[in-house]
């Protein structure tokens, strides 16, 4: 490592009904990875939203290069060198991967746009980074692993001396995070100074040389990686100890009804003769590589992509899912891996979005009981642990981890028997994690039956009953809790047909 690249030193911020962050210190160096963590709600993201311009702090220095700065938006940072990934997507869906990359930096032909020159430069990066995407595709095409990584080209893409990254890997898959450690590694070789935000304590390991942490918007500490263990910065973070051992049996009784049976789904070239089967109280695990299908599969299932086939089965009778208000309707709820698209309205309260969809239930003749719509939307924050000032504030105030315990809450509120979980816990902090899976074990104890996609294997491991796994829109395996190991399902996700 080098000399020191970035200080900020004493950050404050407040928002309304909100101290952010409370004298808060950070320093990276030069051709080091140094990461930055906490629970959802810490800060960290603040933080970085106030190196780079997007919010302005109420008090604090900041120091890059020498010298003392205040960016007053993105742009000059970016013009600056300091350049962010942020965990939330800022793509826009309708243009190309290559013109999204480009954006405010178009290359030009004359007084028009040279598409065929930036599809060659964007075609560039991505061999760089070792990935097979069209430049000329559609953005809002691409599923979110791969928009992610089309962020990560465009920060790649500019000429950056900081780079932050929040939550980079959150939506890849474990070839794609090996390709970005890669890049990351050529990174601080050539002397850049990197901020890593991750959940993912095994990441934090293996790619950074310093952690910092912070807690309730405060700094706790730093800690040289190699010197500390996860216990050491879970406890640092959280004030306790979690542990995330797998599970060695099921809690399933053999003779468990079968709640939902799928025979022989197809939509489309991701979805191919799907069937299985899901018992109550049981939590089945779809794993698979990026591209699998899983989401796919939960997609057609819930209606929100229209099935080819197929037949599905609640308790026994074949019904008809034509859109998402059937899957309702029979009692199946689904929590999408991309929340904004899909899962809340930003600018509705956490009780307006809480109760959306069981609305009926909180009517008054024609009108919205808000008093029982407070009530019960603010049982669930307390039970979800959600933090908020209150439940009449605004979703689009609340940190990412907490903006999904709101799209829980929807699902939970509408107490529907079957509840697809797609990604749970993406983007979401060690602490929270924690507190979900023990709720899903709940619901599961209470003889809620629970689908769980997730690409990461540990959270597969620890969580499922069975797990389905698939490869290249077929299912490839379907193994037992007692048999699963890590080996055996990666075997099973890349058996290509």
């Amino acid at each position: 490592m080098g000399d020191v690249i970035l200080t900020m030193k004493n950050i404050d911020k407040s928002f309304v009904g909100v101290h952010a962050l409370k004298g808060v210190s950070l320093e990276v160096k030069k051709g080091e990875v140094h990461a930055l963590m906490g629970e959802n709600g810490a800060g960290k993201s603040t933080l970085m939203k106030v190196l780079t311009g997007i919010y302005s702090k109420d008090s604090g220095t900041i120091v890059y290069e020498g010298k003392e700065v205040e960016f007053t938006n993105p742009k000059e940072a970016q013009d600056a060198g300091i350049a962010i990934v942020h965990q939330e997507l800022n793509m826009m869906n309708h243009l190309t991967v290559a013109q999204n990359i480009f954006i405010g930096r178009e290359m030009m032909n004359g007084k028009l746009i040279n598409d065929k020159k930036m599809n060659e430069e964007a075609s560039k990066l991505f061999q760089r980074l070792n990935i097979d995407i069209d430049p000329d595709s559609v953005m809002g095409d691409l599923t979110v692993g791969r928009q992610q990584m089309c962020e990560i080209a465009k920060a790649i893409s500019r000429d950056v001396k900081v780079i932050v990254f929040d939550e980079p890997t959150a939506a890849l898959t474990e070839s794609e995070i090996a390709e970005l450690f890669k890049i990351i590694r050529d990174l601080r070789k050539k002397g850049l100074g990197i901020v890593y935000i991750s959940h993912r304590m095994d990441e934090i390991k293996v790619i950074t040389d310093r952690v910092t942490v912070m807690r309730d918007g405060e700094y706790v500490g730093t800690l040289i990686t190699e010197q500390c263990s996860k216990d050491d910065i879970i406890n640092m973070m959280v004030g306790r100890t979690i542990y995330e051992d797998p599970k060695e049996k099921s809690s399933v009784p053999e003779n468990a009804p079968v709640v939902l049976k799928v025979e022989n789904l197809n939509a489309g070239k991701m979805v191919q003769n799907i069937s299985f089967e899901l018992r109550r109280g049981e939590i089945l695990g779809f794993s698979g590589l990026m591209g699998a299908g899983r989401t796919e599969t939960a997609r057609a299932l819930f209606g929100a992509d229209k099935k080819e086939s197929g037949d599905i089965y609640v308790n026994g009778k074949k019904i008809e899912i034509n859109s998402p208000q059937d899957a309702v309707n029979a009692g199946i709820g689904y929590l999408s891996e991309d929340r904004k698209r899909y899962g809340i309205v930003l600018a509705q309260s956490v009780a307006q979005n809480s109760t959306m969809s069981s609305l009926q239930n909180f009517m008054k003749g024609i009108f919205i009981d808000k008093k029982k719509e407070k009530k019960v939307s603010q049982e669930y924050v307390e039970k979800l642990k959600t933090k908020t000032p209150n439940v009449e504030t605004a979703v689009i105030n609340l940190s990412g981890g907490n903006q999904q315990k709101v799209v829980i809450a929807k699902w939970l509120i509408k107490d529907c028997d079957i509840l697809i979980f797609d990604e749970p816990t993406r983007g979401i902090d060690v602490g929270a994690k924690s507190e979900i899976y023990h709720l899903m074990n709940e619901l599961a104890a209470q003889g809620k039956s629970i689908i769980m996609i997730s690409s990461e294997l540990t959270e597969v491991l620890r969580m499922s009953d069975r797990i389905i796994v698939m490869c290249e829109g077929r299912k490839t395996g379907e193994l037992s809790i007692e048999e699963a190991s890590q080996e055996r399902i990666m075997h099973a996700a890349t058996l290509r047909n």
